[in-house]
């Protein structure tokens, strides 16, 4: 089983993106992975929208508007749940 949607890459993938680009750290993410983004101020709306484009070119998916909710993109465990019931058998893509 080599698929990064259905083991713990994702989040791997999700905390370091948000370390990196987000929040412009370079000794990852110091948050649990349930954690709120929104409420942590760790990611505003703008931040959401790149969430958005990175979920969406990395793993393969198609995210809706109306699928942008705090349900799915208010932290990584959310967020990585969303990816795994989106994607199936998606995988990251090479950056």
């Amino acid at each position: 089983m080599n698929d990064p949607t259905q083991t713990p890459d994702v989040e791997s993938l999700l905390r370091d993106f948000i370390a990196q680009k987000i929040l412009f750290s370079d000794s990852g993410f110091p948050y649990p992975d349930d954690a709120s983004f929104l409420q942590e101020g760790i990611i505003d709306s703008l931040g959401v929208m790149e969430l958005v484009e990175y979920v969406q070119q990395t793993f393969g998916i198609k995210v809706e508007q109306s699928e942008v909710t705090p349900q799915h993109f208010d932290s990584i465990a959310g967020l990585s749940a969303f990816v795994r019931l989106k994607g199936g058998g998606a995988r990251p893509r090479s950056s």
